[in-house]
């Protein structure tokens, strides 16, 4: 195998040993032997090495030029030299349509959790360990999402995947996972984010033994950046701060491949004898990256009260309504809490936006079960949810200085403003359990126990009293 240098990378590192290209939205060029690119020309009557030229379209061919995204690559044999599709085994905790009319998929009007799911004992690859739980739309209709966990305890040997069906944000909770694209590798640990395009082949290995971690998988579109607005140029998760990977191929042109296809929620299968990373060199914007969400660059208020929680946004993805995204990925971590005459936790409220939570890392107080690493917690659209009663009064009467908050604690949210389908898989798993409603109880009615205050207060504005009862 071979690789090279980027002009603009980031050193390798202990547990990383790869190099990468940065910049979020960049349009890259990225070569493993020098002069395998062609010059100024995207398609040549023949290609240096006699290497072949394949366009790998992430968007429309018309769409505008900010929003096109395409990727040229140059390798040893095409993506048709294969021996054609079959249906492949199905993954029957797997889960894609999310139709009222399926009868699969349920809606829970209360808030539901699960802990952390057992990796299983039998040989599992990546692509087999998906167990999904929630999600909304169709692939079909290019509308909605998915989101699955993952256990798995097998590398892909000759292997890989591709998903046409949507674009993959995987968060490694535990193990880390070294992933080869045809566009070059990235190994991400827990902490890290990465996205793999849809359309694009690529497999999974283990180097740290069996893992577990979460997946959101969107139908329509590509996840971007959120706009700043106020905030100006910087902030949040910043441009230079996202890693691609650089041009590194394969020799290997005489050996049993399966490359898995999943399309419209069903997995098909192929066989080729030669590997399907051997792409010498390619360039373009439709490539993968990762994100170290330890260098988001959290925002807050400094005076008083909160401000809303898409201070929090990592990722976000358009819906086909204008101004209303159809995901935002949030993260919560460490950091400063300094608003004075504040009730600091989150506030009660009632989202018209479905939340599914996660944790990574670390402890995440405020809910009735034990939290822990690999746990999901869910709340569909205006369930009323908040702190016990135990933290509300606490926080009602704790003194305001500045502290840290979630130190050493990674937790997530993946928010929809379309409504959460649950899977038969997660409604029927040994895992679920609801929130108990009881951690509310204490929340007593301290206005009808000032009844004496109010109707004085109401005496001197000159207006009739509360008559309790009445």
């Amino acid at each position: 195998m071979a690789t090279a240098k980027a002009a603009f990378s980031t050193p390798t590192q202990k547990a990383d040993p790869y190099i990468y290209q940065v910049g979020f939205g960049n349009s890259f060029a990225s070569e493993a032997v020098p002069g395998a690119l062609p010059v100024g020309q995207n398609s040549p009557q023949k290609n240096k090495y006699g290497l072949y030229a394949e366009s790998v379209n992430g968007t429309s061919f018309v769409a505008p030029r900010a929003e096109n995204q395409r990727t040229w690559i140059y390798r040893m044999r095409p993506s048709v030299a294969h021996d054609g599709f079959v249906p492949a085994k199905a993954n029957p905790y797997m889960e894609t349509s999310f139709t009222a009319n399926n009868p699969k998929i349920h809606v829970s009007p209360t808030q539901l959790a699960w802990h952390p799911l057992e990796i299983p004992k039998e040989p599992t690859d990546f692509i087999e360990g998906f167990r999904t739980i929630a999600g909304n739309g169709d692939p079909l209709l290019r509308e909605g999402l998915a989101i699955h966990l993952y256990l798995a305890n097998k590398s892909m040997e000759k292997k890989a995947v591709v998903n046409s069906d949507g674009d993959m944000l995987i968060l490694p909770q535990q193990g880390r996972l070294d992933i080869q694209t045809e566009l070059g590798n990235l190994m991400v640990r827990p902490g890290e984010l990465v996205v793999i395009q849809r359309g694009l082949k690529f497999k999974v290995s283990l180097p740290d033994g069996p893992v577990r971690g979460y997946i959101q998988e969107i139908f329509g579109g590509h996840y971007e950046l959120p706009e700043l607005g106020p905030l100006g140029a910087n902030g949040l998760a910043n441009v230079r701060d996202f890693e691609h990977p650089v041009a590194k191929f394969d020799i290997d042109t005489n050996s049993p491949w399966e490359i898995v296809y999943k399309v419209g929620g069903k997995l098909f299968t192929c066989k080729q004898d030669h590997t399907p990373f051997d792409v010498v060199a390619w360039h373009g914007n439709y490539v993968p990256y990762k994100y170290a969400m330890e260098k988001f660059i959290g925002v807050g208020s400094i005076t008083k009260d909160h401000i809303d929680p898409s201070i929090f946004c990592v990722l976000t993805a358009k819906s086909k309504t204008p101004g209303v995204p159809l995901a935002d990925f949030l993260i919560f971590s460490g950091r400063w809490d300094v608003a004075s005459g504040t009730f600091r936790p989150p506030y009660f409220h009632r989202n018209c936006a479905s939340e599914l939570m996660g944790l990574i890392y670390g402890e995440y107080g405020g809910r009735s079960d034990a939290f822990q690493p690999g746990s999901v917690s869910y709340e569909t659209g205006f369930c009323p949810h908040g702190v016990s009663w135990d933290v509300y009064k606490a926080a009602s009467e704790m003194d305001l200085v500045p502290m840290r908050v979630h130190e050493g604690t990674l937790a997530f949210m993946f928010e929809s403003s379309m409504m959460f389908g649950i899977t038969d898989f997660a409604m029927n798993s040994e895992k679920r359990h609801e929130h108990e409603p009881g951690m509310w109880n204490d929340l007593k009615n301290n206005f009808v126990e000032q009844l004496d205050q109010v109707n004085a207060d109401l005496k001197a504005a000159g207006l009739p009293p509360v008559v309790k009862g009445q």
